[in-house]
């Protein structure tokens, strides 16, 4: 049940979700975690094949630690763009940011 392809498959789901759910959202929240889904996604892999075929353990933990600090610049970015627009048309429709083309 360890093994490499468990973590792969568990991996390509979480991938699979977050795609599906950027694809399907409508709402820049909902896309944000989306996104999130699919660095996590990323982050198991690194972890994955490190465990199982890299000869040094700290190369694919430093990976999903630069990953982690990734994330959460991401975050902090997309949570204050979702803001402004927020303040701006007191939605986070993705559709209604449309209006914003001028």
């Amino acid at each position: 049940m360890d093994s490499l392809h468990t973590y792969l498959f568990v991996a390509l789901l979480l991938f699979c979700i977050g795609l599906f759910g950027l694809l399907q959202r409508r709402s820049l929240i909902g896309m944000l975690i989306s996104v999130e889904l699919m660095l996590n996604a990323a982050s198991i892999n690194f972890l994955a094949f490190n465990r199982f075929l890299g000869p040094d353990p700290a190369v694919g933990q430093i990976m999903v630690l630069f990953i982690m600090g990734i994330a959460a610049a991401e975050a902090a970015i997309a949570l204050s763009l979702i803001l402004a627009l927020y303040r701006r048309l007191r939605s986070i429709d993705i559709e209604k940011a449309r209006e914003l083309r001028g």
